[in-house]
């Protein structure tokens, strides 16, 4: 797989990178730590070297997966990681916000320890927290970096005027927000930013939480999956959506491809600068991602992805 840098970072990773947060929290289904793991290592096999995870996934537990899945291969890994969400009162959803210097340095000492690992790659701020100012939580996190235990700093979900006063205290390595054939709003300010500052942008949720990939027809109503709150993943929404993937399904045909790495290739089409993260917790859709790295959308495809129906639903 060709690798793409992290901005300014000086670090290269394969163009497409792992979502492992869906490995054991925010979606339901049977996957076991082992097999997760196997995905993990087989992701560094095909040149899948960027591992994105958070304190808060799980919580905590994410964090630990993926240090147990380190364990003999912590040279083939690129370690992103994330700190500034806490659970809840209720130890789930909704999150709240905790970017306060103190709680950082906290944070970092202890994904250090679930991670096995004595320096992070890319320690990200997970949302900017309204009752802190931003400069005072990027601070301590550039702290961090001339401590020696992160390498990079990125945000998560910043705006462009947030990320010209983080940049102004320390570089801006990477920003993480949505984006997707569904999701195009980042395009039009913050990968522009991205582009213009030696910034990487990473896109989460790449294959619009599975809807992209043509296999979901149906809604759930699972508390343990957070898609049932959202209105794109209600059963009219769905239903409305399929054009969407129809369209996307004959670009699809042209390249004897599935819809999923038409998504993921018109994400990768976006910029150099862009690293997608599609989540997986199985081999199969693992190595499904990693082969839309192979495919070049023609002038006629971008056209077509271009001129998609209306999304049917918000994003949240």
């Amino acid at each position: 797989m060709r690798e793409r840098r992290l901005g300014s970072s000086a670090i290269d990773v394969g163009e497409i990178g792992l979502g492992c947060m869906p490995m054991n929290w925010a979606y339901v289904g049977d996957a076991s730590d082992t097999e997760s793991i196997a995905v993990i290592h087989r992701a560094l096999d095909l040149g899948v070297t960027l591992l994105d995870t958070s304190d808060v996934y799980g919580p905590f537990t994410n964090e630990e997966l993926v240090g147990r899945a380190l364990d003999g291969h912590r040279d083939r890994a690129v370690v992103a990681t994330k700190a500034g969400l806490v659970v809840g009162p209720s130890g789930g959803y909704p999150l709240d916000n905790d970017a306060r210097p103190e709680h950082i340095r906290e944070a970092v000492e202890a994904s250090l320890r679930r991670l096995r690992i004595d320096v992070i790659d890319l320690y990200q701020l997970h949302r900017i927290d309204p009752h802190v100012p931003l400069e005072e939580s990027w601070g301590a996190m550039a702290e961090l970096v001339g401590a020696g235990t992160v390498r990079a700093l990125g945000m998560s979900e910043a705006g462009v005027d947030e990320l010209e006063r983080a940049h102004a205290i320390h570089p801006v390595a990477s920003v993480q927000s949505e984006l997707s054939l569904w999701f195009t709003e980042r395009l039009d300010d913050v990968v522009p930013w991205c582009a213009g500052h030696d910034a990487a942008f990473i896109p989460f949720a790449p294959l619009g939480r599975g809807f992209l990939t043509g296999t979901l027809t149906t809604g759930t109503t699972d508390a343990g999956d957070f898609r049932s709150m959202l209105p794109r993943f209600t059963q009219t929404a769905i239903d409305a959506n399929q054009a969407i993937v129809e369209r996307v399904r004959a670009v699809a045909r042209r390249h004897g491809a599935t819809p999923g790495q038409i998504a993921l290739a018109w994400v990768l089409a976006q910029g150099e600068h862009v690293i997608p993260i599609p989540g997986t917790r199985r081999l199969r859709h693992l190595e499904e991602n990693a082969g839309a790295a192979a495919i070049s959308l023609n002038a006629e495809d971008l056209a077509d992805l271009r001129d998609l129906p209306e999304v049917t639903g918000t994003r949240y």
